[in-house]
């Protein structure tokens, strides 16, 4: 099997960190790893197949005969850095938000759009959705492909992983401060203190009162899998550690019933359907945690419109929300393009 030079772009952080689990867990076939992070992380080490590599910085690497490279530095670093990488010859795979609107640069959810890989010659990048988009695309393809979607009604419920490892210390910190008489934790990463609390805002607020973080699972959506589909996004922070939870409604132009669509979603790969109101089976995010399943449950038929459906959707944020499924690009790339 042909073995591939691979740098994974922002190795120390959250997402970082799992890439390089799960380049280990699938057995990529990979030559030489290169993990890039900032200069102040540069000297650091990491494990990976029971071998301790060393941190390098990315400001200073040089990306000539790397094959792969899976980004999620942040977006300003990415803007900067993965051209320069797609100009010595290494196609990126961008977790960030920098490249997912640009024409030339393919979205892509292998589940959903696996052809649209081959657009990336045109800039030799690849951008990574979303995470809320991602594990909602993955349940509505099969439900489109069969019915046609009109409009789509989603709350989430994100994990605090999803906004890094100060965002996981602060809701830890908070919540242990809640037992200490007279100490409290000020919010940092959040506007307003998460634990035992919900926000009903993620990013920046635009003129149009929703924010960034509700405006990319509309636009998002529209590029991956239908521009006519119609998305009224509301995304909120919960007092959650891993794992991001969706309650969606559907409407579309062919009737489907309840039956009908949990037998697609049955059928559709990366979903597993957890759905059985008598056992009281369906998914929550510490079930989805550490899994690489979107998994659907809740599926049921809208009491408040003729060919509507509702379901709830829970994925590990971390893995098929960023990592995994940018690992899975790469799977694809260097199996039909490289």
């Amino acid at each position: 099997m042909k073995k591939y030079n691979v740098a994974v772009a922002g190795a120390t952080g959250n997402v970082g960190r799992e890439i390089v689990r799960i380049l280990q867990e699938r057995d990529f076939p990979i030559h030489e790893l290169h993990l890039l992070a900032s200069e102040r992380s540069a000297g650091t080490t990491m494990t990976f197949r029971d071998r301790d590599l060393v941190v390098k910085d990315l400001s200073k690497f040089d990306f000539q005969g790397v094959h792969v490279g899976l980004f999620s530095p942040g977006a300003s670093v990415s803007s900067r850095f993965a051209p320069l990488a797609a100009q010595a010859g290494c196609v990126v795979v961008d977790n960030t938000s920098f490249f997912r609107m640009d024409p030339d640069v393919p979205l892509v959810v292998p589940e959903v759009n696996p052809q649209a890989i081959a657009q990336y010659s045109k800039k030799g990048i690849i951008a990574n959705p979303n995470c809320s988009t991602i594990q909602m695309v993955v349940a509505l393809k099969p439900i489109h492909d069969a019915a046609t979607i009109r409009r789509v009604v989603v709350a989430t419920y994100q994990a605090v992983s999803g906004a890094g490892k100060e965002a996981m210390d602060e809701l830890f910190e908070q919540t242990r401060s809640t037992y200490i008489p007279g100490k409290t934790i000020a919010p940092k990463k959040f506007a307003k203190e998460i634990s035992f609390n919900v926000i009903p805002h993620i990013d920046q607020f635009l003129d149009n009162g929703y924010t960034k973080e509700e405006m990319k699972m509309v636009n998002e959506t529209k590029k991956i899998l239908d521009p006519a589909i119609q998305v009224a996004p509301t995304t909120v922070r919960v007092p959650v550690f891993n794992g991001h939870s969706e309650a969606v409604t559907i409407e579309t132009e062919k009737k489907l019933t309840a039956a009908e669509a949990r037998k697609l979603l049955a059928q559709a790969p990366g979903i597993e359907v957890l759905d059985d109101p008598a056992t009281l089976a369906y998914a929550t995010p510490r079930q989805a945690s550490g899994k690489d399943a979107t998994y659907v449950s809740r599926i049921r038929e809208d009491v408040s419109c003729d060919n509507g459906l509702q379901m709830w959707i829970v994925s590990d944020n971390l893995r098929k929300g960023a990592a995994l499924n940018a690992v899975q690009i790469a799977e694809v790339l260097i199996r039909q393009y490289l």
